[in-house]
């Protein structure tokens, strides 16, 4: 391979024209295309074969105009004032009408309580559905939480001129209200715009009332959660390639080539979105691994072409030739596992993780590309310039000198006192991953967005004025034996039984099927969307032995976003274990191949499994526990995302993967090169450590930027990278890594003979192309 890439390079040097030009016409016709089709980013994540997507499915099939997407609009009175009363009771009736009239929305039966028994429609919504909607049975049953007294004290109706508004219900301070709307299908397939004009249709009908609208989480309009905050993270990559190579030239080539790569990945994605289907999180984690990866491929390459010119003296055409097949083999093979890495999730068989995780494989395989092709490109345009005079005399001066790095004295100090470095790493490592042990998953929710945004404010106004179970409405679909149907005393039974689990606030009927075979619910849970009560709520709901059953021989099942919610955090929960499994046996493999050692692949593979716990047991100590949580731009803690777990984990391990190649490969090629084991750590990580070191700055400072996104999303998986680059990175891979080694001693580089002869030889360093004198250093 070395040979091919030492080809690849002298060629782009020579001919960087018909480089550029290529790839400045993929870029364009890419972006151009993204630009012109009409993809749009999606805000459901959902998993085929859940008990939720089975309902759903079933519904879409018996009442499709019952299984769209449903939303909320809050409205709040100023303080110490009522909404109910007067002219923003008119208003927001008003504003109700309007809204039901859109075509968009499903009709809501208006005349259900007056109709004779059995005469409600097939049409009543879902989820967004009235809880004290009537009944088919309302003359002769009590109403959900009633009693002969009256209504529920949490809410009722909103009443204008002595009829209730559809949809509306109302606290009973009069200070909140909730117009609750089923939609036709589900809000991310509307037409463009259909969410906005929803909500300017409010805002305009309650103008000059002093109501506030406040739209739902799910209301909010969608775009990729990105902004300028990634610029802050370039800027101190600047400025830490501008330290590591000393010349603006070289500095700013990296984050070129890194920003090609992205516009290309990202173009890409977006041209596709009109066929594959993107989550609001998925552009914005391209977009930090291939920023991030970019960057320190190219500087890997940049940094090897550079020592070669400063101290070797070969001209910058040869030295990127060399450089590409040296540092360049360790690049691809650091790409490759990152992208197998990725491109493994498939195999736990969920969409849009798969989707996720191919569209940040391609803008790494990307990134792998571009540093090989238009990285020396570039470096033919600059030429020589890629090495100022100042630093030619600075090396040489160096060089006369015999100076000595202050990474030598960290590593010789690792190399005489092992046993110190280990147990300090083991034991901060051990004790930053505990809070793991307590890490609840889940999704994202109104309740743990920043108080300044309209959806935590919306949630808030909810759980002030109905209670908390509102903002996790369940949708509970009844279906009675073959050849039965539902009448009176069967429904009238369903909802007393509802009412009867444990942790339910209210039940109320949302409406049955035109044969009567089917009966949909709206159960209102005690506790919120994040509460573990309400998972054990829907287990309950779908458990045989439940009230309803009990009662009725129906069988229920559960769904509505609460339930699709809870079972997409089970099954990527159950999923984390098999992935970081397959994982482990990877690296074991490819480290086995690489560095022809036993003790080495299972020394990086413990100390990853180290970082990833100690990644997570900081994220949830943050997000979760709130510590610090300020730190982050939050206020208030709640579960960490249900996918970032897997996610993470992929991502790290390829990272890990990355250094500990480029760090341990250089030890390696000293030992063989005939140094005793404790030289060859010292000597190896002289070589590497100060671009590595580089490298894992410029990560962290990457993903870090992302906390500062408005998105919470990207929030927790911007702060898990950083954190999990920078533990890896500095405390496994430049401490324990040659502790570790220094007192194992001869028996890191020990394999059976019989393995060795096995084993195919991989090349990671293009030792072919090593013309130096030196050990074969792979950035």
């Amino acid at each position: 391979m070395s040979t091919v890439l030492h080809r690849l390079g002298r060629t782009a040097f020579h001919r960087p024209i018909i480089v550029l030009l290529l790839w400045l016409a993929v870029l364009g016709g890419t972006l151009g295309v993204a630009a012109t089709s009409d993809g749009q980013i999606s805000t459901s994540m959902t998993i085929d074969d859940t008990a939720s997507e089975q309902v759903l499915d079933r519904l879409q099939e018996d009442l499709p105009q019952a299984s769209g997407g449903q939303g909320t609009l809050v409205f709040t009175a100023p303080e110490g004032q009522r909404l109910d009363t007067g002219p923003r009771a008119e208003a927001m009736a008003e504003s109700a009408t309007a809204i039901a009239e859109m075509p968009e929305l499903v009709d809501r039966p208006t005349v259900a309580a007056e109709a004779p028994t059995g005469e409600a429609g097939p049409d009543a919504p879902t989820q967004g559905a009235d809880p004290n909607a009537a009944r088919p049975d309302a003359e002769q049953q009590p109403g959900p939480g009633e009693d002969a007294a009256g209504p529920t004290p949490a809410q009722r109706p909103l009443v204008v001129d002595g009829s209730p508004v559809p949809g509306v219900i109302v606290s009973t301070d009069g200070a909140v209200a909730m117009l609750q709307m089923q939609f036709t299908s589900q809000i991310d397939e509307l037409p463009e715009g259909t969410v906005d004009e929803v909500v300017d249709v409010a805002e305009q009908a309650v103008a000059g009332t002093g109501v506030s609208v406040l739209p739902s989480q799910s209301l909010e309009s969608m775009h990729p959660p990105i902004g300028g905050h990634e610029v802050i993270g370039l800027v101190i990559a600047l400025l830490v390639l501008l330290l590591t190579l000393g010349s603006l030239w070289s500095a700013g080539l990296p984050i070129l080539t890194a920003l090609t790569g992205v516009g290309i990945g990202f173009g890409g994605a977006f041209a596709l979105s009109s066929s594959i289907t993107l989550t609001t999180a998925t552009p914005a984690l391209a977009l930090m691994v291939g920023l991030a990866v970019g960057i320190d491929y190219a500087l890997f390459i940049l940094n090897r072409q550079r020592r070669l010119i400063l101290t070797e003296g070969l001209s910058a055409a040869d030295a990127t030739a060399q450089a590409v097949a040296t540092a360049g083999s360790a690049v691809v093979f650091a790409g490759s596992t990152v992208v197998i890495a990725l491109v493994g999730m498939s195999v736990i068989g969920i969409g849009f993780l798969t989707t996720m995780a191919f569209v940040a494989a391609t803008t790494v395989a990307l990134a792998v590309l571009i540093a090989l092709t238009l990285l020396p490109a570039l470096l033919g345009l600059v030429g020589e310039r890629v090495c100022s005079p100042k630093a030619r005399e600075r090396t040489r001066v160096q060089q006369a000198e015999g100076a000595s790095h202050s990474t030598n004295r960290w590593v010789e100090a690792l190399v005489r006192r092992p046993w110190v470095a280990i147990v300090a790493v083991v034991a901060v490592l051990g004790l930053a991953a505990v809070p793991a042990l307590g890490m609840q998953l889940g999704m994202p929710s109104g309740g743990t967005d920043p108080r300044e945004s309209t959806s935590r404010q919306s949630y808030d106004a909810i759980t002030r004025g109905f209670g908390e179970g509102f903002n996790a409405p369940l949708v509970v679909v009844a279906r009675p034996g073959e050849d039965r149907t539902l009448d009176e005393p069967d429904l009238a039974a369903m909802t007393q039984g509802l009412e009867g689990v444990d942790d339910v606030a209210s039940a109320s009927l949302m409406g049955i099927d035109p044969d009567r075979s089917m009966a949909m619910f709206n159960v209102i849970p005690e506790q919120g969307p994040d509460d573990e009560r309400t998972g054990e709520l829907v287990e309950a709901l779908r458990a045989t032995d439940n009230p309803v059953t009990e009662r009725t021989g129906a069988t229920l099942g559960v769904t509505g976003l609460t339930a699709v919610n809870i079972d997409i955090t089970e099954r990527l929960g159950a999923a984390l274990p098999e992935y970081v499994a397959i994982i482990v046996g990877l690296s074991l493999l490819l480290l086995l191949l690489v560095f022809r050692s036993v003790v080495i692949p299972i020394k990086a593979t413990v100390g990853f499994l180290l970082s990833i716990a100690a990644t997570f047991g900081v994220t949830t100590a943050v997000f979760q526990w709130g510590w610090f949580i300020d730190i982050v731009g939050l206020d208030t803690p709640g579960p960490l995302l249900s996918f970032l777990p897997i996610m993470v984990t992929g991502i790290l391990y390829g990272l890990a993967m990355d250094y500990q190649v480029f760090l341990v490969s250089s030890m390696r090629e000293a030992h063989v090169h005939g140094q005793s084991p404790r030289r060859a750590i010292v000597d190896g990580f002289e070589h590497s450590s100060r671009v590595v070191t580089a490298a894992a700055v410029i990560m962290v400072s990457v993903f870090a930027s992302f906390v500062l996104s408005d998105d919470p999303m990207i929030k927790q998986f911007g702060f898990a990278l950083s954190v999990g680059v920078l533990i890896d990175a500095f405390l496994v891979r430049m401490t324990l890594v040659p502790a570790v080694m220094s007192l194992l001693d001869h028996s890191s580089w020990w394999l059976p003979g019989w393995l060795d002869r096995l084993l195919p030889t991989i090349d990671v360093e293009g030792q072919d192309h090593d013309t130096t004198g030196t050990p074969a250093d792979p950035v």
